[in-house]
């Protein structure tokens, strides 16, 4: 049998894990507006629905995170779904944003963000 104490500190955990992930997501979006990688305009709807991975043959990897990424996983901590637990999207970070200029800082947030839902 569970204690009080023992739910208490597993409710706190998973709460703090929504938390960091709204955090994480807030920034994310914010980075990608700093640096002129947010759109206006979403991509067409065949492009939503592409089976490629990060749908890299129909969009860049920065419309994957605003038009895919960012609302999925906004839907899952407002709803308290589980989130992923192997997440690896500083990756296509590294690959996609290696020569730019904010490539460093944008990786950092993504590989921060792959760590703390992989730490569970």
């Amino acid at each position: 049998m569970i204690s009080y104490s023992d739910l208490a500190l597993i409710l706190s955990f998973i709460f703090m894990l929504y938390l960091t992930s709204k955090n994480n997501l807030i920034k994310l979006e914010q980075l990608l507006k700093a640096y002129d990688l947010w759109s206006e305009t979403p991509p067409p709807e065949t492009a939503m629905v592409s089976t490629a991975p990060f749908c890299c043959d129909v969009m860049a990897f920065e419309q994957w995170l605003q038009f895919i990424f960012i609302p999925k996983m906004t839907e899952l901590v407002v709803l308290r779904q589980p989130l992923p637990t192997n997440m690896a999207l500083a990756p296509m970070a590294e690959h996609v944003w290696q020569s730019m200029p904010y490539g460093t800082i944008m990786v950092a947030q993504l590989q921060q963000f792959d760590a703390e839902l992989s730490q569970r």
